[in-house]
């Protein structure tokens, strides 16, 4: 049974999968969401027995459904092949209890890897399955991580081109300087004098701005997304919490259809999201446990039920999930209005004219399998010291943010469920917060050397990521204004 796609902000127009890959975002400003979240059709049993690769398809088909068996698998083993350090793709390692799922064996050491290795592939066939003629411009902002996950996917495929606006100032120096040293005569990396929302909302304007996309379609140009906006994102990320409760399965941790909770750090929602589509289509979730840091609109958010992001903006350790504006809460804000589009809208629009808006009790009743809490910098630090001296596992800040939360939650209430933790980067990616967390004697060590002291410590291998880019060109110095965002990319397309 085909699968059809609406906007989060209207009723009027279903798009087929590959038209919502395509476009990234409707045209009236909306997230694509399924009609419906599909049912697992594999027991859990049967998922145990498979490779990463496999359940890949096994989740993926059910929601891709204009796509093949040939092309969706084709997509799959593109994506998931050496370019990763594991053969599982996605392991599990427990410590102290807790699974965590580490989501960086990618190319990029960040769990973006997970979705953006496939979403170029599944782009692309969408092109040619929509007789696109135009060559598709990404056009994508990051805090961190998706820019570079989307660089190494996108550089030098055909018929692409992507565009990467960062906060200047607001990544780790081994964020900026994997982005910077990206080779591929079709990428493109600008700095944003602001921080992640402003560039952020600045690629939203660039989407909206009609005129700039009729001048581009002259010029044989049209935009898509890389964000995890984009249904293409989300999907691939939902495999992940299918593969890792059937992994548990398999190991014997855990009984056939006995509950796990999953704890996830999110700045932006679309991971945590990605483990309640999980849930909805048959995994056994109990809670969805949603880590923020300091700037913890989503904490406040599930306490009172008020979206506000008229609050100081903090830049913290953890800075992919620097964020005030979480663009996927939208979807789960539509699901839980009971798909009304026009209710959905209307918050929306509140957002974006008063920087706040309120749901209903009901639609908090809806969403009572969620639970959020904060994690303070010091407790970041706290945490990631303390996990390195009891057990020797080293874990970056984000993960950190999601374990000190996780801790609170036991605290809170007492409930020993067995628990996967969203590891979401490699802790090589962010080495000074991470070596300082163990001990402020390292701060003095430059950027490379704590990368080498790292390694010793905790006795793995510094990866190929790293490695590549200890004396890599700088090969993008673009800096600009939000205000300049769409003159920078009409330059780079030449129109």
């Amino acid at each position: 049974m085909e699968l059809f796609y609406r906007s989060t902000r209207s009723n009027s127009e279903t798009v087929r999968a590959s038209q919502a890959i395509l476009k990234g975002l409707a045209d009236d400003g909306g997230l694509y969401v399924p009609e419906s979240v599909p049912r697992l059709e594999r027991s859990l049993a049967d998922l145990s027995q498979m490779t990463y690769q496999e359940t890949a398809y096994e989740v993926m088909k059910l929601f891709l459904t204009d796509f093949t068996e040939t092309e969706l698998k084709d997509c799959i083993n593109k994506a998931y092949d050496n370019k990763f350090d594991t053969e599982v793709i996605a392991p599990l390692v427990e410590a102290e209890g807790t699974y965590y799922l580490e989501l960086f064996h990618g190319a990029t050491i960040a769990f973006k890897d997970m979705a953006l290795s496939i979403l170029p592939h599944l782009l692309i066939t969408s092109a040619k399955k929509n007789h696109v003629e135009n060559e598709i411009v990404i056009l994508t902002a990051t805090s961190g991580d998706t820019g570079k996950a989307a660089l190494a996917g996108f550089a030098d495929v055909k018929g692409t081109r992507i565009i990467v606006f960062y906060p200047k100032n607001g990544v780790s120096p081994i964020q900026e300087k994997q982005m910077v040293t990206q080779k591929g005569d079709n990428t493109f990396v600008v700095g944003i004098t602001g921080n992640f929302d402003d560039a952020q909302t600045g690629v939203k304007m660039l989407f909206g701005d009609k005129a700039l996309a009729d001048t581009m379609a002259q010029a044989g140009f049209q935009f898509s997304s890389a964000n995890s906006i984009n249904i293409g994102r989300l999907v691939p990320q939902v495999v992940y919490y299918v593969y890792s409760y059937a992994q548990l399965l398999k190991e014997g941790k855990i009984e056939n259809g006995e509950k796990i909770n999953v704890v996830v750090p999110t700045g932006n929602f679309g991971n945590i999201l990605a483990a309640y589509f999980a849930k909805n289509m048959g995994v056994p979730i109990a809670k969805l446990i949603c880590a923020s840091n300091e700037n913890k609109v989503l904490y406040d958010f599930f306490e009172t039920g008020i979206y506000d992001k008229n609050r100081e903006f903090v830049l913290t350790s953890s800075p992919s999930m620097d964020i005030l504006i979480s663009s996927n809460l939208e979807r789960l804000i539509y699901l839980t209005a009971g798909a009304d589009a026009e209710k959905n809208a209307a918050f929306m629009k509140d957002l974006s004219t008063t920087g706040k808006y309120e749901i209903t009790a009901e639609m908090r009743a809806e969403m009572k399998d969620f639970y959020g809490n904060y994690a303070s910098e010091q407790e970041t630090a706290d945490t990631i010291r303390s996990l390195y001296e009891k057990t020797g596992y080293v874990i970056d800040t984000h993960t950190a943010v999601a374990a000190a939360v996780l801790n609170k939650y036991k605290k809170e209430t007492g409930d020993e469920t067995k628990t996967v933790l969203a590891s979401t980067a490699s802790p090589f990616k962010f080495t000074r917060s991470v070596m300082n967390a163990i001990d402020a004697k390292y701060d003095a060590m430059g950027d490379f050397e704590l990368v080498d002291e790292l390694s010793r410590l905790a006795n793995i291998s510094v990866p190929r990521a790293i490695e590549e880019i200890r004396t890599a060109p700088v090969l993008h110095d673009t800096v600009c204004d939000r205000e300049e965002m769409k003159a920078v990319v009409m330059k780079f397309l030449g129109i």
